[in-house]
């Protein structure tokens, strides 16, 4: 690994970030260089052996391969891309005083992706980790130490960018934060530092990533999103044609759970319906025609109109069109009885809002399957 300054500071080594973040600011440099911010030091937060592999492996290596396997409108999509936007792989116990320096003033933006304990608070970590000596455990006691960090060099304006499926993600992670600096008793000048000159962005994410590559890389599907909530003063780490800037973040939120999620459960639902194989994928429900009949009656006749009312057809026909091509994804084994893990809660977080959206509105449609899959078991 070089030395090269590194503008953007990612918590994370998953496969997710490797083809979403990682490909985008590479794609965006090799276009133009002025359409990306820099290059991305990498960190990992865990004690995982899979992560340190990746680690050592881009340390040796400063590329690794994204293969784009899929459909687009149809076509077969399968071609691969060797990323080189990462320029530095860090371990955050091990490099702790390096990350303290770079965020004084090198760092502009701060993207991450935690998995699904990345929230949480950790009772080790006190008010003692601010000597700087050791790395907290927790990701937003992390923040807390690198941001005091910064506001001390003179607190220069950061953006954080949060990738975790948590709906208003960065909000959430800056009350965190928050908590964690009055939990230790921090100064208020620091809280309004927080507060205020720091951009906490919500934003959401959508793409695929089915497979990793070992020991660093990623085979992801053509359909990439990544909608960010505008705010005034943030940075972002590039420029790139998947990336939206929307001041109605909830509106892509709502096509994702209402389409994406929402044909997901209901397929599963079939699936569960008729004691299906175990080894049963997406693309085999697509397949099957009963289902795939069920599938397409939900989607036009029990939810497109609710985005019709919301004056939103054209592009909620657009977006399913692109559902309809990464469900159809033959080289995506994405198995129903994975995606019914947890279905009785999905349901009611999938479906029931449709059914409900659509009595508010006045949307005069029976939604029949839509009702029988939430009265069933």
């Amino acid at each position: 690994m070089t030395n090269t300054p590194c503008p953007i500071l990612q918590f994370g080594t998953s496969r997710f970030l490797q083809a979403h973040v990682d490909l985008f600011v590479c794609e965006a440099a090799r276009r133009n260089p002025d359409d990306a911010l820099g290059k991305i030091a990498m960190v990992q937060t865990t004690a995982s052996t899979q992560s340190r592999a990746r680690i050592d492996a881009i340390r040796a290596n400063a590329r690794y391969p994204v293969r784009i396997r899929g459909l687009h409108r149809m076509e077969t999509v399968d071609l691969t891309i060797e990323c080189d936007s990462v320029a530095q792989a860090l371990h955050a116990d091990d490099d702790w005083p390096m990350l303290l320096e770079s965020i004084r003033d090198e760092v502009k933006v701060i993207v991450s992706n935690t998995a699904d304990n990345g929230y949480a608070l950790f009772a080790e970590d006190t008010a003692s980790v601010l000597d700087g000596r050791t790395a907290p455990r927790g990701f937003a006691a992390k923040l807390a130490v690198l941001l005091h960090e910064r506001y001390r060099a003179g607190g220069k304006a950061i953006t954080l960018l949060p990738c975790e499926l948590v709906s208003r993600n960065g909000d959430v992670l800056r009350d965190l934060v928050l908590s964690v600096a009055r939990g230790w008793q921090m100064d208020a000048d620091f809280l309004r530092y927080l507060t205020n000159d720091c951009i906490w962005v919500n934003s959401l994410v959508d793409r695929i990533v089915s497979e990793a590559i070992e020991p660093v890389g990623a085979v992801a599907e053509p359909y990439a999103l990544w909608a960010i909530e505008q705010q005034e003063g943030m940075v972002l780490p590039c420029r790139h044609e998947s990336i939206v800037v929307t001041d109605n973040l909830a509106h892509y939120e709502r096509l994702k759970l209402f389409l994406l999620n929402l044909g997901h459960t209901m397929l599963a639902q079939c699936w569960l319906d008729s004691r299906g194989d175990p080894a049963t994928t997406v693309l085999g429900g697509m397949r099957n025609e009963s289902w795939r009949a069920t599938l397409e009656s939900t989607w036009t006749d029990e939810v497109l109109p609710v985005f019709e009312a919301l004056g939103q057809s054209e592009i909620a026909t657009k977006y399913l069109d692109d559902v309809r091509d990464r469900f159809s994804n033959p080289f995506l084994a994405h198995r129903l009885a994975d995606i019914a893990n947890n279905h009785q809660e999905k349901k009611q977080r999938r479906l029931k809002p449709v059914v409900e959206l659509a009595s508010e509105l006045g949307v005069r449609v029976e939604q029949k399957h839509l009702k029988a899959a939430l009265a069933g078991a």
